[in-house]
Formats: structure tokens, C-alpha cells, sequence
């Protein structure tokens, strides 16, 4: 195991705003992750939609038309860059119920497997981003 030096505190200089996806429908992107982490999107004007839901970073979607999501599992160039972590419980039963409404909302599974060594479960949103729901044991 290698020693890990602690890295030395910093004074910011800059504060954290938004998590941002592009997408091609900006509201209706909005609208899925509201259905799940709750908050009321809201359009500022027709490229640019903002969530702030309860307990959670600010997330925008901002459109891009020629949006192609990232491949699953990577492949070549278009890789997976960033993906969002969202805890669905301490039990694999409340993830097993987030799952089955993040599939109502139109997510897509992407990986499912190995409950028995990863405590996650990997899916695309509707316009192509991964995320996953965790499984996770709170103090």
C-alpha cells in the first residue's frame, strides 16, 4: 500500500455553482431528476433549465442539440467522463424500489449485476448520461 501524504487545506478562490448536463431537452431532463430528487425545475430560457432540489447540489441542463451520450461501457473516444451518485437507501430493498421508479421515469439499466461485491446499480438517464443508485450504509 502506498503512504498517502494529506494534502495541505487551500483558500478558495471560487465557489461551486452547478453541476451541468448537456442534453438535447433540457426540461425534460429537468423534469427526471426532479421526479426523483425533488425540486421544481426551473426554464430560464429555452436552453437552460436549473434543479435545485432539497439536499443536493445544483444540477442545470443546458441544450445541446447533437448531444450523443457517452458509450456503456467505454468504448474508444467517447467514454464516460462524469456521472451523478445518488444514495437510494441503506437496504437492497429501497434501492430495488428506486429502481423500479427510476425505470418508470424512463431511466435505462446499464449495469445490474454483482450486488454481492459493489453496493451500486448503473443506469442511463433519457438523454445518455450514466448514473448510478447507491446502496448505502448510513452512521
Amino acid at each position: 500500500m502506498t503512504d498517502v501524504t494529506p494534502l495541505k487545506p487551500r483558500e478558495p478562490f471560487a465557489r461551486f455553482r452547478s453541476v451541468v448536463l448537456d442534453c438535447a431537452d433540457p426540461v425534460r431532463l429537468a423534469e427526471f431528476y426532479a421526479a426523483i430528487l425533488g425540486g421544481v425545475p426551473r426554464v430560464e430560457d429555452e436552453d437552460w433549465v436549473v434543479l435545485e432540489a432539497p439536499g443536493a447540489p445544483r444540477i442545470a441542463f443546458n441544450r445541446e442539440p447533437d448531444h450523443q451520450p457517452p458509450a456503456w461501457p467505454r468504448e474508444g473516444g467517447n467514454a464516460q467522463q462524469a456521472h451523478l451518485d445518488l444514495d437510494a437507501g441503506r437496504t437492497w430493498a429501497e434501492v430495488d424500489a428506486a429502481h423500479a421508479k427510476v425505470l418508470e421515469l424512463g431511466a435505462r439499466p446499464l449495469d445490474l449485476a454483482d450486488r454481492e461485491t459493489k453496493d451500486f446499480l448503473v443506469y442511463a438517464d433519457p438523454a445518455g448520461h450514466p448514473f448510478c443508485l447507491c446502496r448505502i450504509d448510513h452512521p
